[in-house]
């Protein structure tokens, strides 16, 4: 197999892990996390801006976010936004400071949370999944084309395929771990 067509495929498989981990980092675990207000955006003159770049988020406490824009002009932009972003947060502010206290998860939430990183999980098995077949259709291709041979193909396809088996249990783990986090455990 061309080395580029198995390269391609692993870029592809790393960057649907990469996506994985980000939309279950914007999971609320009952615990306070910078990542929860990712991706918020602050309409700051006109432009959405991620939040990250208008202000210091900080965890002072377990259970607490605290969130200063750089310019004190822009607090009640900042508060709109974590409010219109529906993260369940309730920001209070000293027109200096926004604190964000991140209440304990009910049973029922964490399992519809860690539902809800499952299905994250399966998107990212499609992801995967699509890659591979990408990758099994160039291999067709260049054996289409004489590039390569019929016996070529069927290992190819053979480490392709343990490419993709290896990166489905890394989503496997990485939404277990989730999982727990989620349940408290």
């Amino acid at each position: 197999m061309s080395a580029e067509t198995m390269e391609n495929a692993e870029l592809g498989m790393d960057e649907t892990i990469e996506v994985i981990k980000n939309r279950l980092g914007r999971i609320r675990t009952g615990k306070a996390t910078p990542a929860l207000l990712d991706g918020v955006k602050v309409d700051y003159y006109g432009t959405p801006t991620p939040l990250n770049q208008l202000a210091a988020i900080a965890v002072p406490e377990p259970r607490l976010l605290t969130v200063k824009p750089f310019e004190r002009a822009i607090i009640q932009e900042v508060q709109k936004a974590i409010q219109a972003a529906n993260l369940g947060l309730n920001p209070s502010s000293d027109g200096m400071m926004i604190r964000l206290q991140v209440p304990e998860l009910t049973e029922d939430r964490r399992k519809d949370l860690a539902k809800q990183a499952k299905d994250i999980g399966e998107d990212g098995k499609v992801g995967v999944r699509k890659v591979r077949q990408e990758a099994n259709d160039t291999l067709k291709a260049e054996q289409k084309d004489g590039v390569i041979t019929e016996d070529d193909l069927r290992r190819d396809r053979d480490a392709v395929q343990k490419l993709t088996d290896k990166f489905c249990e890394e989503i496997d783990r990485i939404v277990t771990a989730k999982s727990a986090e989620i349940m408290g455990m």
